[in-house]
């Protein structure tokens, strides 16, 4: 079970829809939650992309020199930059990073955003230009490793005797993620992708998303990996777990939740539609945001993309988790608000609970002491349970 943190390019708060609470989005507190993810034992990070967000290349970028061992997930998109020039700057952040490069391929699903930055296509024709973007993509890289060129002739893109000097250390190249709902977008990871992501939902549907990717994966004789995108609100008990989750939402205002709930119907974002369905656009209490246990809809009032979160205690949380994995589910992308106190609350009281994780402070020696030391001369113990 591999489990990520996430960068906040685009701001952090305590309080969802106001400013009470925010804080800035900058270069200091991405390096903090970033080396706490590191040092925490986190797999790596997801950075956002879009006009709401800091240039999630250059802030990866940034952020190398400042971790050790940790993953960063940054994206590409397809139809705003060309192939050829992804292609070089992934192979030259992977050799900067010593491999530490993921993928993630995003399509984008808000018509207005894309336009702004120059594209006018409809939803499905996205699609087919991510299929021909990774066709050039993957063989630019690939035939980095052997010295070769590539030519393309496709519907939408073209490249004639397109070449990399230089390889990635990845081979044949970083790995590809991508998320997305609808049959175009299936038949894309199916074709290109190596790690499928799925937003929040239900259980059942998930595993509904699962099979369909994994048959078509299979029709292209492909295997594929799966994750899943998730907030998290845990406590050391249920009840304190719910208290902080309506607390996050508790300065909203009908006319914010409104407000952002008319920016997502404009997208044409199956996944999008999926999330808003999920809470309907109106706010309410637990009853009425929990839409399957432990798994709450809160978030997406007025957060686009990942609008739900596990809330409970830690043993809760780790559950639900593991019901996704048995799934398929391998890799947990999460966050929680805000994201530096949450990731160390989140590895502190959930790690411990999964397969195969531990927190990495305590896996091996210490450098200092772990806990304050009693009376200026004891090491402080486990409490009896």
């Amino acid at each position: 079970m591999n489990v990520f943190w996430f960068i906040p390019t685009h701001g952090d708060t305590r309080y969802l829809g106001t400013s009470d609470g925010a804080r800035a989005a900058d270069y200091s507190y991405f390096q903090q939650i970033a080396t706490a993810a590191d040092t925490l034992g986190y797999e790596g990070v997801l950075l956002p992309t879009g006009r709401s967000c800091e240039d999630a290349w250059v802030v990866a970028s940034s952020l190398i020199p400042v971790t050790r061992r940790l993953k960063f997930l940054v994206a590409i998109r397809p139809g705003i930059s060309s192939p050829g020039m992804s292609a070089r700057m992934a192979a030259t952040f992977d050799r900067l990073s010593g491999g530490r490069l993921l993928i993630n391929v995003v399509t984008g699903g808000d018509a207005a955003e894309l336009e702004g930055d120059g594209l006018f296509v409809d939803h499905d024709t996205r699609y087919e230009i991510t299929d021909e973007f990774l066709r050039i993509w993957r063989g630019l890289l690939e035939g980095a490793h052997r010295s070769e060129s590539i030519d393309f002739i496709g519907t939408h893109l073209k490249s004639k005797g397109g070449k990399l000097l230089y390889p990635p250390v990845q081979n044949p190249h970083p790995p590809l993620w991508f998320g997305g709902s609808s049959p175009a977008a299936y038949q894309v990871a199916a074709e290109h992708i190596d790690t499928y992501l799925t937003w929040g939902e239900p259980p059942a549907v998930v595993k509904q998303k699962i099979s369909e990717v994994r048959a078509r994966a299979a029709q292209n004789g492909r295997q594929i990996r799966f994750g899943i995108r998730l907030h998290v609100i845990v406590r050391e008990t249920e009840e304190e777990a719910w208290a902080a989750a309506d607390k996050l939402i508790s300065k909203l205002d009908d006319e914010t939740i409104a407000r952002a709930q008319a920016s997502f119907a404009k997208m044409d974002s199956e996944g999008q539609r999926r999330m808003a369905a999920l809470h309907g656009g109106k706010r309410g209490g637990r009853k009425e945001l929990e839409v399957y246990p432990n798994l709450w809809a809160g978030v997406g009032l007025v957060r686009g993309g990942a609008g739900t979160a596990l809330v409970g205690s830690a043993q809760q949380v780790a559950e639900r988790m593991n019901e996704y994995a048995s799934l398929g589910i391998e890799t947990f992308i999460l966050s929680g608000y805000p994201h530096l106190e949450e990731s160390y609350r989140f590895a502190e009281l959930v790690f411990p609970l999964l397969p195969g994780r531990e927190r990495a402070t305590v896996s091996g020696p210490l450098s200092g002491p772990f806990g304050e030391i009693i009376g200026n001369h004891y090491a402080p113990q486990a409490a009896q349970s």
